[in-house]
């Protein structure tokens, strides 16, 4: 094998025998030089390879945990909303529940006033319903829906609740005219033995105007209140003797005087039919008797008109 080797500016020319050894020798040499870079080459692109895969994963790793997060984000998210929507029904079921209550108070009430039987209206058991069973038609309602459902059945029931308070207002004023009006007579067994308006005086014997009536009986004879009220007087008045005066409200005022004691005080409620007074003949008085006087916004008016007397 021969080289030959030439200068730069080609004056001279230079030749090289290389023998069989040589030979050998030289392309071993470019055998061990390119497997050394061939070597080198394959661990620098196995590094590069495992520096851009760490990469990669790295960039996963904050990709997933982005998506985790968010993901979980959403389902808290989600859990807050479903517990608001919880706490929305139950404070909108405590609410209905606190309007039936008052409902049923109301309706017992109501019946009470009316005097309709446990049997016609019985608020403990709930009302008749049903009907045939139609599985295809039958749906389920969501969330928003039965939100939505309570709502409406809220107002029916605050609908409900302002007629039922109608309702009772009006009955417990009749209730109360039919107990505040003097009806009735506030002895029993006795007799009239002075009527109201103008008469001879049974003392002075003079003609003067009688505000009241007289009903007579025998001494310690119960009397009775003709109507319900609060007790505004009880005690010695001028010319009444041991009297009691009860106001009934609406302007109506009654009065029974001449009593041999009273049975209950200022400030007292009676009923009506209750027991106040013993008939006795105190003050200005003949004899053992009831003056009974009715009067109506400060104006006395013939207890006829209201009571009843033998």
């Amino acid at each position: 094998m021969e080289l030959i080797l030439i200068s730069e500016n080609r004056n001279k020319s230079y030749r090289l025998s290389i023998g069989l050894f040589g030979s050998l020798f030289i392309g071993l040499l470019f055998l061990v030089a390119a497997f050394g870079t061939f070597h080198v080459g394959g661990k620098i692109a196995i590094n590069q390879a495992e520096i851009a895969y760490s990469a990669l994963n790295e960039q996963k790793d904050v990709e997933w945990k982005q998506e985790f997060e968010k993901q979980q984000t959403s389902v808290d998210s989600a859990k807050r909303n479903a517990a608001k929507s919880l706490d929305a029904m139950a404070a909108r079921l405590s609410t209905l529940q606190a309007h039936l209550l008052r409902l049923d108070a109301l309706g017992s009430r109501l019946a009470d006033i009316a005097n309709i039987s446990d049997i016609e209206f019985n608020l403990l058991e709930p009302p008749g319903m049903g009907g045939p069973l139609m599985i295809a038609d039958q749906n389920s309602l969501d969330v928003i829906d039965f939100i939505e459902e309570l709502k409406i059945l809220s107002k029916r029931i605050e609908d409900r609740n302002e007629k039922f308070s109608a309702m009772e207002s009006m009955l417990m004023n009749s209730n109360i005219q039919s107990q505040i009006l003097p009806q009735g007579s506030p002895v029993t067994g006795g007799w009239t033995s002075s009527l109201f308006g103008w008469r001879t005086d049974p003392i002075s014997g003079r003609r003067d105007f009688h505000e009241g009536i007289d009903l007579a009986g025998k001494s310690g004879s119960k009397v009775t209140s003709v109507a319900t009220g609060i007790v505004t007087w009880s005690g010695r008045h001028a010319g009444y003797g041991i009297m009691i005066e009860i106001s009934h409200g609406n302007g109506y005022v009654t009065r029974y005087a001449h009593n041999k004691k009273n049975l209950v005080v200022i400030g007292d409620k009676v009923e009506k039919g209750q027991i106040i007074a013993v008939m006795g003949t105190s003050g200005r008085s003949t004899g053992p008797h009831v003056h009974f006087e009715v009067v109506h916004n400060g104006k006395h008016v013939n207890p006829r008109k209201f009571v009843s007397i033998n």
